[in-house]
């Protein structure tokens, strides 16, 4: 397919959540700041929202990887757990044996886990993706978790991921002490038309090609406008102008092609 014809030794606009794939845009480094001075001054809540394909999750696992080794970490994305299985899953993550240990049991190791982790000067990270999706019961749950700590700090940071809906849920009202303790809350904004056009050519970039196609000014234009800078459907559209190029023998992406291509992605939507 494309990837010979343009030699790359990877599909470049392929949406995955690899962090060595983030793209730091203006929107993302002040997100990545929020976090890592709210998990290094133990806030412990933090709420961060985007549109789906906004590098939510990407810039999750992006943070993930770069903590320091003092830091101990647990990363959910299942947000259609029960109270129980969300607890047992957190544990085992943190390399607990949760056995069949009841619901205060599995509370009780926690917080010996997260003293222990106290004293021996580390902090403790967990990470909540599409919490927008969670179940009041489980919300209330997670909040509970934050009474878990010292007369000085948070034994655990707690970061709420999700969609905008997310800061809809927690405006409910049997979430206000939750919504209250939340400390920072951030959103992933879509990338500026400048930001898109070097996301593009990052991208090209990293898939080390030997005959990199250029995509004209007035096709990067045509995807920043349909994409409204949301990395995902930036990846979609540019996908299927490599696509179009290679059909076409060509080694330039022009307006025509960029717009046939987002026509492809509407009749793809339909």
């Amino acid at each position: 397919m494309y990837t010979e014809y343009f030699g790359f030794k990877n599909k470049p606009f392929t949406y995955t959540s690899d962090p060595d794939l983030l793209f730091m845009s203006k929107s993302h480094r002040e997100v990545l700041d929020a976090l890592e001075y709210g998990i290094r001054n133990r806030v412990g809540f933090l709420a961060i929202t985007g549109e789906i394909g906004s590098g939510k999750t990407t810039l999750c696992r992006y943070l993930l990887k770069n903590l320091p080794q003092t830091i101990s970490t647990a990363y959910i994305f299942n947000s259609s757990l029960t109270e129980i299985q969300f607890l047992q899953t957190f544990l085992t993550d943190l390399g607990l044996d949760v056995g069949k240990k009841n619901r205060h049991a599995l509370f009780s190791d926690l917080n010996a886990y997260l003293i222990a982790e106290l004293k021996a000067a580390r902090n403790v990270v967990l990470i909540i993706d599409e919490a927008q999706n969670l179940s009041l019961r489980l919300m209330e749950q997670i909040r509970m978790l934050s009474n878990l700590e010292t007369d000085k700090e948070k034994l655990l940071q707690i970061i709420l991921v999700g969609q905008p809906e997310l800061a809809d849920k927690l405006n409910h009202a049997s979430l206000k002490q939750l919504r209250q303790r939340i400390v920072i809350r951030f959103h992933v904004g879509a990338l500026s038309k400048h930001e898109v056009s070097e996301y593009i050519k990052l991208r090209l970039q990293g898939a080390d090609s030997r005959n990199a196609p250029v995509f004209s000014s007035d096709a990067i234009d045509a995807v920043y406008i349909y994409s409204g800078g949301i990395p995902r459907l930036i990846n979609t559209i540019c996908d299927k102008c490599l696509l179009a190029a290679y059909a076409a023998q060509s080694n330039s992406i022009d307006v025509n092609t960029a717009n046939r291509a987002i026509h492809d992605t509407e009749g793809v939507l339909v």
